[in-house]
């Protein structure tokens, strides 16, 4: 077996590291590195662009690098790489996440539609058309879910409606540290390389019965909709394999979402604070998991356009060849 069959080409790698970096992550802070090596290649966490208001403990953090491994490993399937994911801790260096080995193996028809999905996928903040997401792409998220180990619960009646009330109680109770941090990771101009922008951030904060976000320097016009279908992601245990777990599936279940011309977006502000997860956990789902994950998915609204793509950094930024 040649070199080639081994481990892909450069090229092939640094295209799939991009693929990797349009993953969701909190506030758009893309707090990942990756380290290629001769046999493998290794996702760290960057600390320094934790959100240290509303991510004191980085479980963000670690969720925001679960989704940029799903979306690698997703890209290198279409690549013809299958991934073999090491999952855990190393002693020798906190920041380690996970190690991905490749072998070469061609890809299937399901696994390229599922990369495609990465470069139109957005976080859609706007509001959603007021009809439910059918079963057929709902079972599709669950599945794509469990495959990675998180449980995802579609939240409906009294749930749902404890949910929305969470939400938006956990917004009226942000700091004012949040706030300010907020303020910092948003409303940026066209030219920035990370943090949330104008153009993606809609003036409307209110669908139905759920209080989203307010950005700064809001500049995207939103029709009147709804909150759309609201699932909850959720873990056995609250580790950070589990914690990384839970990032893996939002990046699967909102790129399974746009395969089937859905719109998605992560919400997590219910889930910020210990005591909001716990209520989470008690009222919301049961007692049955450890929520990690809300998103809401639904239709987009007619006439509602396509979103500008959010800036990333370059990749070179956060990539070192060792």
């Amino acid at each position: 077996m040649t070199a080639a069959e081994v481990f892909p080409d450069n090229e092939t790698v640094v295209t799939a590291l991009r693929l990797a970096c349009c993953a969701p992550s909190a506030h758009n802070t893309q707090p990942w590195r990756w380290r290629v090596g001769r046999s493998s290649i290794r996702l760290h966490a960057d600390q320094t662009r934790r959100l240290t208001a509303a991510d004191p403990d980085g479980r963000d953090l670690v969720i925001s690098c679960g989704a940029a491994l799903h979306h690698l490993v997703t890209a290198l399937a279409a690549f013809g790489w299958r991934s073999r994911v090491h999952r855990g801790p190393d002693p020798a260096d906190p920041t380690l996440l996970a190690e991905v080995e490749l072998t070469s193996a061609p890809p299937s028809r399901a696994e390229v539609l599922a990369a495609s999905a990465i470069i139109r996928r957005r976080s859609d903040r706007r509001g959603y058309a007021e009809w439910p997401v059918e079963d057929t792409p709902l079972r599709e998220m669950i599945r794509a879910a469990a495959e990675l180990g998180v449980l995802v619960q579609v939240v409906t009646g009294p749930a749902r409606a404890r949910l929305a009330e969470l939400t938006n109680l956990a917004n009226s109770l942000r700091s004012n540290a949040s706030h300010d941090e907020m303020a910092a990771w948003s409303g940026r101009h066209s030219g920035s390389v990370d943090g949330v922008p104008s153009a993606n951030t809609p003036r409307e904060v209110r669908y139905g019965d759920l209080v989203t976000r307010r950005f700064s320097a809001p500049g995207l016009a939103s029709p009147q909709g709804g909150a759309g279908t609201l699932l909850v992601l959720g873990t056995e245990s609250d580790d950070r394999e589990s914690r990384l777990r839970a990032g893996e599936a939002t990046s699967a279940v909102t790129l399974a979402a746009t395969a089937s011309r859905l719109v998605s977006c992560p919400i997590t502000q219910s889930l910020e604070s210990p005591s909001s997860r716990a209520r989470v956990r008690a009222e919301v789902v049961g007692n049955t998991m450890v929520p990690q994950m809300v998103v809401r998915v639904g239709r987009p609204m007619a006439g509602a356009g396509e979103l500008p793509r959010t800036p990333r950094r370059p990749v070179t930024d956060v990539l070192d060849f060792v």
